[in-house]
């Protein structure tokens, strides 16, 4: 092999650098797609950075102590899979080949809990970046309530790469102006300043300074030039972000996308295309390797950087020996470690006084939240509305990591994503709150938690038109019905305080994806639970509220509707009409249930139903059938007392009833 002989780069350094390259073009090329240009031009930083100064241990990727890796720039995958192969992951050399095929552990773009090595989904761009810095919330915290003298359990850096796409993507400046206020010093970006993206240049969309903007956000700058290779000014600069000690660094990094290319170098053909077997031919040949072989990995190279299987093996060794003087000076703390969650059983009981579903919510957190000091709280600039922060909660600031409560600001973006990173931490969890109507602001990030099972609680208030006065542009119409789209999201919709509480109890103890909160700002009964079944009887989904024998329809509420279904069959059974009230809280656990459980709750003898939810029908179709009918929203909403909201859209019990018996008359026929 040829010996460019760059800077801080040995023979040998160049030869494993060579190798990551040529596994990435010919990964995208076998798969005939893919984007070979990142990974060529982030070869040498990306490995001087894995095998020089990360530490991680390929044999127990989930080691607590290790420094954590996020490609933001997923489309890049093919960089992150040659890492994970060579340096002793479990990935194999024909996983490489298998590279974005069915079933393969190298899907296009990297995947959370798919492939080991893997800290974060990425992919949809700005949401890895925003990611680390919820890592590096964690890390703060961590460090803040158990690091002891002499006992630095949680000292690890984050480290990310992040592009063009990432800089530009609004969640990521949401994300990293709070990553600058509170000064997370252990995030560092490795910032691939190849000034190409799909369109071309990017000076044809961007051409702000980014040095300066991130001074502006209160980061720690640095400016390498160059094309990418000089490793020597790269570790400098890396040696000078790990000794930060009250800022968040990114390296501006410039580097030339599809390095090596004779005719695709610095063009937007090397982003998101096959370079074609000519092409790595003769880059190949000009780089001295054999132009025939594909896939091939010098026995040196590999051998050489799967040292850090032994090198992370023994600082784990190292690490768990600290751990075990650890757990016998502070024995409480290290069974925190290790049993993060206790069981809940201290639920609130609510009595007759009406309450908004929102108020229930803190109260409840009130009394959980003191006993569960590895979850971390927020919300987006909406604290006093969401009821988000329980008592005794201090703010996380910059000079306070063991604060509880952060205050994100109006970023509702970055606090979905940050609220992913800091669960990735393997001890952590995060709750955030807004207002419902603001999910559209989130929604990238929440369908990555879904698809990634992050177990992230969404708290959306204000959750239909019963928020009145602030009109259309704040009250969710059809937002349900697209959380409830999202592959994999609990959605929950309690009914009154109690099934509030519940619905806390069954979003801690998820384990395997993340909870989305619906909850009222109007107040609303709570039901006499001597007179109705528990509360508890929600986490089937649905149960019946009101039972009749031999129904003549079923009525279906839920949430702040659930009083306007009882109270349409109290209308109907003055007129002899037997109606038997259902309280759909959640579709997705209802769906889980056997189906002869659902026939109990949904008689399918009883073909006349009415759903009745302050949204668009979008969905209801499947419980209602071809003889229901549905009370709820067909537009938007407008700006009114929130009572006069309900009458002028007809969400009423008057109509209920009127529906009922149509749905009857139609069943009949």
């Amino acid at each position: 092999m040829q010996n460019m002989k760059n800077p801080g780069l040995n023979e040998l350094d160049e030869l494993c650098v060579q190798t990551i390259r040529f596994l990435s073009m010919d990964g995208v090329q076998k798969a005939k797609s893919g984007h070979p240009g990142m990974p060529m031009g982030m070869a040498p930083a990306a490995y001087t950075l894995w095998t020089k100064y990360m530490k991680h241990n390929p044999t127990n990727p989930k080691w607590l102590g290790r420094d954590r890796f996020v490609l933001s720039a997923g489309h890049g995958s093919m960089l992150l899979y040659s890492l994970l192969y060579l340096t002793g992951y479990d990935l194999s050399l024909d996983d490489l080949k298998n590279f974005r095929q069915f079933g393969s552990k190298t899907p296009g773009h990297p995947e959370y809990g798919h492939t080991a090595g893997v800290e974060a989904t990425t992919g949809p761009l700005g949401q890895g970046i925003s990611n680390a810095v919820g890592m590096a919330i964690a890390q703060k915290y961590l460090a803040a309530y158990f690091n002891k003298e002499n006992y630095n359990l949680f000292d690890y850096n984050i480290y990310t790469i992040a592009g063009d796409g990432c800089l530009q993507e609004g969640v990521a400046s949401e994300a990293c102006s709070l990553a600058g206020h509170l000064g997370l010093n252990k995030l560092i970006v490795i910032y691939d300043d190849n000034h190409i993206s799909i369109d071309g240049d990017t000076k044809l969309s961007f051409s702000e300074d980014r040095a300066k903007r991130f001074e502006a956000y209160g980061w720690y700058v640095q400016v390498v030039g160059g094309d990418g290779n000089d490793m020597e000014s790269f570790e400098k600069a890396l040696k000078n972000a790990q000794a930060e000690k009250n800022r968040p660094c990114i390296i501006n990094l410039r580097t030339h996308i599809g390095y090596g290319s004779p005719n695709f170098q610095d063009t937007h053909t090397a982003h998101g295309a096959p370079l074609g077997d000519d092409e790595i031919k003769l880059i190949k040949k000009n780089f001295g390797w054999d132009t025939e072989k594909t896939f091939y990995v010098p026995a040196e190279a590999i051998a050489h950087m799967q040292k850090e299987k032994t090198k992370g093996a023994d600082l784990e060794k190292k690490w768990n020996e600290m751990f075990k003087k650890y757990s016998q000076q502070y024995p409480e703390l290290a069974k925190l470690i290790e049993n993060p969650y206790p069981e809940i059983t201290n639920l609130p009981v609510f009595g007759a006084e009406p309450m908004a579903t929102r108020t229930a919510s803190g109260k409840t957190l009130d009394t959980l939240m003191p006993n569960m000091p590895l979850i971390l709280a927020g919300s987006a600039d909406l604290t006093p509305s969401n009821n988000t922060k329980f008592k005794g909660a201090e703010d996380f600031q910059k000079d306070k990591s063991t604060g509880r409560y952060i205050r994100y600001g109006v970023r509702e973006h970055a606090m979905a994503a940050v609220m992913n990173g800091i669960g990735t931490s393997d001890l952590l969890r995060a709750y955030g709150g807004t207002f419902f109507c603001f999910f559209d602001y989130m929604k990238p990030a929440v369908r990555v938690a879904a698809m990634s099972g992050y177990k992230t609680i969404f708290v959306f208030t204000h959750d239909t038109i019963g928020l009145g006065e602030d009109g259309p542009t704040h009250q969710p119409v059809e937002h349900m019905a697209a959380l409830r789209a999202i592959p994999k999201m609990l959605v929950l919709r309690p009914a009154d305080a109690n099934e509030t509480a519940y619905c806390w109890k069954i979003a801690l103890e998820q384990k395997d994806g993340p909870v989305a909160l619906l909850l009222t700002r109007q107040n609303l009964p709570t039901l006499d639970r001597t007179k109705y079944p528990p509360a508890s009887s929600i986490a089937k989904g649905g149960y019946v509220v009101v039972k009749q024998d031999k129904p003549d329809v079923i009525l279906i509420g839920v949430g702040s509707e659930l009083e306007i279904a009882m109270n349409a069959a109290e209308k109907l059974a003055a007129e002899n009409i037997k109606a038997q009230v259902v309280n759909l809280v959640s579709w997705e656990l209802f769906e889980k249930q056997d189906q002869a459980y659902k026939d109990s709750v949904l008689l399918p003898s009883v073909k006349a139903r009415v759903a009745v939810e302050a949204g668009i029908r979008m969905g209801w179709e499947r419980y209602i059938g071809d003889c229901g009918e549905f009370i709820g929203m067909t537009g938007f909403g407008t700006s009114a007392p929130y009572k006069i909201c309900y009458e002028k859209f007809g969400i009423t019990p008057d109509a209920t009833v009127a529906a009922a018996k149509k749905s009857i008359a139609a069943a009949k026929r």
